[in-house]
């Protein structure tokens, strides 16, 4: 089958995510002609799938350096940025050369930042090799590295020249990972595109294999959902916001937890209490929870959390990047791919919501 590739539009110089199965082949012309050197960043457990992208430039005529770096979350440290500038320097990189990251969302994030402040932005392509990186972390641009604050406070806007999502590299994920992303695409289906949502309805076992007979669709409708966005709206200065869905209360949860919940089984818990919001605010029906509800567990991710953890929850989210001053904000349904913003809602409002969701 023929690669797919979906162009993102409303940065200086769009770019395409690519996407099919053993693509590698169209990498060289992502990372593009003048690049000399390029930096291969990648997961310390990952050197298999590095191995065949340092193959690939090299065979092209790059000097391929492969540069590893810590497992998922602890990659996205400032040391590790600062050993990665160090790195590149000792290397003589050039503001013509290029860099590639390798792996989930964590690597892209950690690469693309990087890129972004070298040399104040060199070439980056990304490869991720997770479903949550694919549909996520990959596309749109937002780079970042975590603090002791909270998750990607430190990070820029840094438009990639180009994504390769190989859907070879899926069967090899835990399953518990690739159920973590299917909240990402599945929040595509509730934010924009109903039809993503009619499929896992259709086959919610399916929906959790990398084989399964909808996952190619899946993946390009939840990539299509973002590009479309993103090219709207490169530096979340309004409609991208609605990306954001389930996530205001998804990071809340991630920081009380130290990193250690799995991202998507976060955002599944925030969008349903993002639903049970515009219920109470009289916006969606319980219909529309329910949906909710029965789409996410169908796949495996969890729709609630501890009861006595809301009011840390609710500290923690007056520190998230989607509140501004003293405000929350929320995305919100008005309807099945209709959301809205719902600013400074009450505390009696957020403590109904939450009283739906805690178990």
């Amino acid at each position: 089958m023929t690669a797919t590739r979906i162009t993102v539009g409303g940065a200086a110089a769009p770019y395409d995510v690519v996407v099919g199965s053993r693509i590698l082949a169209e990498l060289p012309g992502l990372v593009g002609a003048r690049a000399e050197q390029v930096a291969v960043v990648h997961p310390e457990g990952l050197g298999e799938l590095a191995r065949p992208v340092l193959a690939t430039l090299t065979a092209a005529g790059y000097t391929a350096r492969a540069m590893a770096v810590p497992n998922g979350e602890a990659a996205k440290e400032t040391a590790v940025a600062a050993d990665l500038w160090a790195r590149l320097g000792q290397a003589g990189f050039t503001r013509s050369d290029a860099i590639v990251g390798v792996g989930g969302g964590a690597t892209t994030d950690l690469a693309g930042f990087v890129a972004a402040t070298w040399l104040r932005g060199v070439r980056c392509v990304l490869v991720p090799t997770t479903l949550l990186g694919m549909v996520d972390a990959a596309v749109g641009g937002k780079t970042g590295i975590n603090t002791a604050e909270g998750k990607n406070l430190v990070g820029a806007f840094h438009p990639p020249a180009g994504v390769l999502c190989d859907l070879e590299t899926l069967p090899g994920l835990p399953t518990a990972d690739y159920i973590g992303g299917l909240a990402e695409v599945i929040k595509a289906g509730f934010i924009a595109d109903p039809a993503i949502l009619d499929l896992v309805e259709a086959d919610p076992e399916g929906a959790t294999r990398p084989e399964g007979r909808h996952t190619r669709e899946l993946i390009e409708r939840a990539i299509a959902v973002k590009a479309e966005v993103v090219s709207a709206d490169l530096r979340e200065s309004g409609r991208r916001e609605v990306l954001n869905y389930g996530h205001t209360l998804g990071h809340a949860i991630e920081r009380v937890e130290n990193y250690t919940f799995r991202h998507g089984y976060a955002v599944s818990i925030g969008m349903v209490f993002a639903a049970e919001l515009a219920r109470h605010d009289g916006r969606i029906d319980a219909a529309a929870v329910r949906r909710h509800r029965t789409v996410l567990a169908s796949v495996g991710l969890p729709t609630g959390y501890a009861e006595g953890a809301w009011p840390r929850l609710r500290e923690s989210m007056r520190v998230d990047k989607k509140t501004r001053g003293a405000t929350l904000r929320f995305v919100v349904l008005d309807g099945i791919a209709e959301p809205a913003i719902l600013e400074g809602p009450s505390a009696g409002l957020l403590d109904a919501a939450y009283s739906h969701v805690s178990v």
